[in-house]
């Protein structure tokens, strides 16, 4: 009777939590509402240089990322809403959980549910509660000149975002960021994980330019610039890329419900 009883309890927590999961998903993306995003910055190395970059931060140098959402969101059709608002949360002085190196099924879900958890305990912000969390780590470029690979969680909404602490970086700690963020909406990775070499036509800005090379901008889930069929450069910032159709459908950008509770064209999702 007893064992009943808690496999139905913990059926009945289960099921709340994908219902919750759910909605959380589709509110996130049908575009009714601004979506909150909050940056929460932490120092990935301990060094004091990281440190004072981290302490100069402000809540405007992550602006151009609500900029971009709303430009790029005014070519599908999002014309009267700012699709996110950004703000910047007080230094967390913890570390993540870290990204597994080689993701499988089991160790990707441990690590999810290890970074909510992680999320929940640490959560330092007294606004308004978020819709999406991106916990940047800055490291002393100096002293770590390459980095480990970022992600974003669609489910549960969390971005881990591993980015240089340098003035002259920010540009593209924003690629990053906007990139990991886009995951958290639903949008799909458009490169060659084994290359870094992004997909045509998806991952191409400008798939039918002619000649095809070099590409002028990225498209953000593609992550770099194509120069060549095998190369590919990082874009400086967000004004070198571009969100494009396939990214565009799969966070709802082509088919929110609009204030005038009419869908945009399909058109409107083709290369533009």
């Amino acid at each position: 009777m007893f064992r009943t009883i808690r496999i139905a309890i913990l059926s009945l927590i289960l099921a709340f939590v994908a219902i919750s999961t759910w909605l959380q998903h589709i509110r996130s993306t049908d575009w009714s509402q601004t979506q909150r995003v909050v940056i929460y910055p932490i120092n990935g190395d301990g060094d004091p240089v990281t440190a004072e970059y981290i302490a100069k931060l402000k809540r405007d140098d992550f602006h151009p990322i609500a900029a971009y959402m709303e430009t790029q969101g005014k070519r599908y059709g999002l014309s009267n809403l700012l699709p996110i608002d950004i703000d910047l949360a007080p230094e967390i002085r913890s570390q993540p959980p870290e990204i597994p190196d080689h993701a499988t099924v089991l160790n990707a879900v441990s690590w999810s549910l290890s970074l909510r958890y992680w999320s929940w305990k640490v959560e330092n912000y007294t606004g308004i509660r978020p819709q999406i969390r991106i916990y940047v780590r800055y490291f002393n470029p100096k002293l770590h000149p390459t980095l480990k690979h970022s992600a974003g969680l669609h489910k549960g909404l969390i971005g881990v975002v591993q980015a240089f602490a340098s003035a002259k970086m920010a540009g593209a700690n924003k690629v990053i960021i906007t990139h990991e963020m886009l995951h958290t909406f639903g949008a799909e990775d458009h490169y060659d994980r084994a290359t870094n070499q992004p997909s045509y036509p998806d991952g191409y800005a400008e798939p039918d330019k002619t000649p095809r090379y070099p590409q002028d901008k990225a498209e953000i889930m593609g992550g770099r610039i194509p120069i060549s069929p095998t190369e590919a450069k990082i874009p400086r910032s967000l004004a070198s890329t571009v969100i494009g159709p396939t990214t565009a459908r799969e966070i709802h950008y082509c088919e929110p419900w609009r204030a005038t509770r009419r869908r945009v064209d399909r058109d409107r999702c083709s290369w533009i």
